[in-house]
């Protein structure tokens, strides 16, 4: 009888910043100088799980328990540090174990560190809660063996726990329970520190790290690199609000989803007789197994690509839950919402004339805000808001679902939207036909874009965007046209274009951000091919590339990539010694130099000329790829003569006059994955 397959393990990503280095690599980077640092403060909140047992007293705080029963104190160990933790699994706890291997790992650990006896523990569990006295460890099971502590002392949610009762419990345990359920009561002579942290990581591991499917991950890749650092690190981005919320709720509902699925897969399995019998029941459990293990490799992939600090961000998730249009007022009419910073006689006159004038025949409503999202959340569909010149602070999210018209009464800098207090988002967009123009937006502490475009087409006209994460996000099935505005400060792409999307841009800048612009993978057969066009921008300074293209790694592109980039260099060290050549004959001859520079002139708008069609051209290409790809599925279906209207997936590209200086690794550049 065949056996059912083991959830196998993910491949490394190629951007996984421990990919290639070595523990210590990881553990640099993970932050040591900060612990150097730390550790020079001598404050209180600077211990290390790593101190010397010959120091006098505990380094370690203490807390009070929660609850009606009079406790004794317990150690304060939950609150360490990421680089503590980081240290602490790496060098050691688990070092470079293997999945299988980490029981053992941890209990060799433990053997070192841990008090084997003569300290006191609160035992905790979802009922009660009683405080033990450990009088021995079992290391290779990861127990404590405990008896009760006189006075007895025990909280639970109802009066069945009493002294017989739990000793009763505890003769059932063999008076064995697991290590991470004690909480390590205080201890002012420091002997008890190590043990108190040792049980937290373990305690911590087992809680935020481990996952029941792990120990079946294949042997050949080191369990720390693999799971242990990107998880780690995910919990402490979480801790430090630097995950969308969204993406929180997705990751914790796939872990469900994920555990339960691989909980029905290992009874199917178990149920499965290990002889070579065929029959029907056997057969059919055989397949519902291996659906089963289908669904969990597939949840696993989707985990793997949140725990991944690049990845998460780079493949996106869809987190958005759609918002509900209000549609056109009751009465018919249509509203103009004034935002005045302070109203003044001359102001009100000049926004009469030049704003408030109605067209023949039509007679608006006026409304007056105080502030710019009050404004916009009392709109309906065709309304229109106008921002009086000031800065104005807002807390809280502008989520517009109706076509209306946001419009500054100035320019740019004079109307000036920040955003306060931390939040996922800024703005959002769904509307049929939304337009934001004259405005300058600043964000701050966020963990999202500064523009979303979920659905419909935004226009966003001569605005300023101060971005903090990733700048602005054209969704699937969303167009967006930003014509004469400047985006800058982004910690990811500028722009984001997803598959399936519309993006026109005309006449921007677009600098000091990670990557210019960020075209998504659409190569994937559900993914729809991106209509692009991009005419007189100016792409600057950014760290990365002007233009990137996300799209899977095929070998074959990858060493062609490679040996591009080993050409680029001899061109680079060739043009390198023909512009010192050139300097050499200008310091010779000074009556060339008009010359030289307009020769520089003519070499630079070719170059620019040169970037231009190479972005065109590659995009070009993969979109026909995408048609091949699309052709090849169909034949494989049995469709031999397709419509050419339904194959025709080209993207439409439109690349032209743009310029692109001083971008950290060049104009175009790929990101394999």
């Amino acid at each position: 009888m065949a056996e059912l397959p083991s959830p196998g393990p993910w491949g490394h990503s190629r951007d996984s910043p421990a990919a290639g280095a070595g523990p210590r690599d990881n553990a640099e980077q993970a932050g040591e100088v900060q612990a150097e640092d730390a550790e020079s403060d001598g404050s209180a909140d600077s211990w290390s799980d790593y101190g010397s047992r010959d120091k006098p007293g505990t380094t370690l705080g203490r807390t009070v328990p929660d609850g009606n029963v009079l406790f004794p104190d317990i150690f304060h160990t939950d609150h360490l540090l990421f680089y503590e933790r980081f240290r602490a699994y790496q060098d050691y706890i688990l070092a470079d174990c293997k999945a299988s291997e980490v029981k053992r790992f941890i209990a060799e650990y433990l053997e070192k560190v841990l008090e084997p006896s003569g300290w006191q523990a609160i035992w905790r569990t979802d009922v009660f809660e009683v405080l033990v006295g450990v009088v021995g460890v079992d290391f290779s099971a990861l127990k404590a063996v405990v008896q009760l502590s006189e006075p007895f002392l025990c909280e639970s949610q109802d009066s069945s726990f009493t002294l017989e009762c739990m000793q009763e419990l505890l003769e059932l345990k063999e008076h064995r329970i697991l290590l991470q359920e004690l909480w390590v009561v205080y201890d002012e002579s420091g002997e008890f520190d190590q043990t108190a942290l040792a049980i937290e990581h373990i305690r911590f591991f087992y809680r935020c790290i481990w996952r029941t499917w792990d120990e079946e991950e294949e042997d050949e890749f080191d369990y720390f690199v693999r799971c242990v650092e990107p998880r780690l690190r995910l919990h402490y981005d979480i801790l430090e609000h630097r995950v969308p919320s969204g993406l929180v709720a997705d990751y914790q509902n796939l872990l469900s989803q994920c555990e339960e699925l691989y909980e029905k897969f290992l009874s199917v399995r178990n149920s499965i007789s290990s002889n070579d019998s065929d029959s029907e029941a056997e057969n059919v459990s055989m397949v519902e197994g291996l659906k089963l293990y289908e669904k969990v490799e597939h949840l696993k992939q989707k985990l793997k690509l949140i725990e991944n600090p690049l990845l998460r961000y780079v493949f996106g998730y869809q987190k958005y839950g759609s918002l509900q249009a209000k549609g056109l007022r009751p009465t018919g009419a249509r509203v103009i919402h004034v935002v005045p910073w302070t109203m003044t006689a001359s102001l009100l006159h000049m926004l009469a004339r030049d704003k408030l004038s109605p067209a023949p025949c039509e007679d608006l409503e006026i409304q007056f805000h105080c502030d710019p999202l009050a404004a916009v959340n009392a709109c309906y569909e065709g309304d229109k808001v106008i921002i009086c010149p000031g800065h104005y602070f807002v807390d809280g999210m502008f989520s517009i679902a109706d076509s209306v018209e946001l419009e500054g009464y100035g320019l740019p800098d004079d109307v000036v939207i920040e955003k306060q207090g931390k939040g996922d988002h800024f703005f959002d967009c769904t509307g049929a036909n939304i337009k934001i123009s004259n405005l300058k937006l600043v964000q701050h502490d966020a963990v999202e874009g500064i523009l979303n475009v979920h659905h419909g087409k935004t226009t966003l006209e001569n605005c300023v965007l101060q971005c903090e994460t990733t700048g602005i996000t054209v969704r699937t099935s969303a167009e967006l046209l930003m014509r004469n505005s400047d985006l800058y400060g982004a910690k990811g792409a500028g722009v984001e274009i997803y598959p399936g999307s519309v993006c026109t841009l005309l006449h921007n800048g677009i600098h000091h951000c990670k990557e210019g612009i960020l075209v998504k993978n659409f190569l994937d057969e559900d993914y729809e091919v991106p209509k692009i066009a991009m005419i007189n921008n100016m792409i600057h300074n950014n760290e990365g590339y002007g233009v990137v293209l996300v799209r899977p790694a095929i070998p074959s592109e990858m060493k062609d990539a490679s040996a591009q980039e080993t050409t680029g260099s001899t061109q680079s060290r060739q043009a390198g010694d023909e512009t010192a050549c050139a300097e050499g004959s200008r310091q010779e001859q000074p009556g060339c130099v008009t010359d030289e520079l307009e020769l520089y002139k003519r070499a630079e708008t070719s170059e620019q000329t040169e970037n231009n069609s190479e972005i065109a051209n590659v995009l070009g290409a993969t979109s026909a790829k995408k048609s091949q790809i699309h052709k090849k599925r169909l034949s494989e279906l049995g469709f031999t003569e397709a419509d050419d209207n339904l194959m025709s997936q080209e993207m439409f590209v439109s690349v032209e006059g743009n310029q692109f200086k001083w971008n950290g690794k060049g104009s175009f550049g790929f990101f394999f994955f």
